[in-house]
């Protein structure tokens, strides 16, 4: 039994132009201020040990595919890479040229869209949900759920936080995050048709000195 669609978000008022063209310009300095990714690296080795060698997985906001989608590639797994910025599109195709990538808005990956129902057997979104509005990460999961195969594997990340949609300073850019409690974010994941397996949860100070520390969450989810 398949899950919703994502809810109509008014595509019409949906711009997300200044956060393509902030990541464009940050490039490679994302990177720098975030150079010790050791609770993704954790999360992503649990989808490699989970997974048969070959299985497809979709890294939903990979960036410049780094460490993420150049770790699944280096197991043996097959992987597309989606991001809404060009320029770390770009970057990601030279880091880790055996990987696919994706240009896409993460709120057009419903039935219909770039990527087929079904088609994946794990997906990975580290970081990438706090880009949206809260009322659009509901559906964004949903439309996740669909792209699993029966099984299929989730692992997300947040910023430990009860934001929506709020402006911050970000190397140099302004750019507008969300972020759940972890209560809530369970709930929120739940809800869209996974079963939580595992949480860990780490604190983080990033390199930057413009960026505040933070505290991580990541939960390991099973499509139910």
């Amino acid at each position: 039994m398949g899950i919703p669609p994502a809810d109509d978000h008014e595509d019409q008022g949906r711009d997300r132009t200044g956060q393509a063209e902030a990541f464009d310009a940050i490039g490679d300095r994302y990177d720098e201020a975030f150079p010790h990714k050791d609770g993704q690296v954790r999360a992503g080795e649990w989808l490699v040990e989970t997974l048969p060698a070959g299985a497809r997985v979709l890294d939903l906001g990979c960036g410049t595919g780094l460490p993420t989608a150049r770790q699944f590639t280096d197991a043996g797994l097959r992987v597309t890479g989606v991001d809404l910025s060009a320029g770390m599109l770009a970057q990601a195709r030279v880091n880790v040229p055996a990987a696919d990538f994706v240009q896409a808005d993460f709120a057009d990956l419903t039935e219909g869209g770039p990527l087929a129902s079904g088609s994946f057997a794990a997906v990975a979104a580290f970081f990438s949900l706090l880009m949206l509005p809260k009322d659009e990460i509901p559906g964004t999961l949903r439309a996740l759920h669909g792209l699993l195969e029966p099984g299929g594997l989730l692992a997300v990340s947040m910023v430990e936080a009860d934001l929506d949609n709020v402006p911050i300073p970000f190397l140099g850019h302004t750019i507008r995050v969300s972020g759940y409690l972890r209560d809530e974010l369970r709930h929120v994941v739940v809800d869209a048709g996974f079963e939580v397996i595992k949480e860990d949860s780490y604190a983080y100070a990033p390199a930057s000195t413009d960026v505040p520390p933070e505290e991580q969450i990541f939960l390991s989810c099973r499509r139910a």
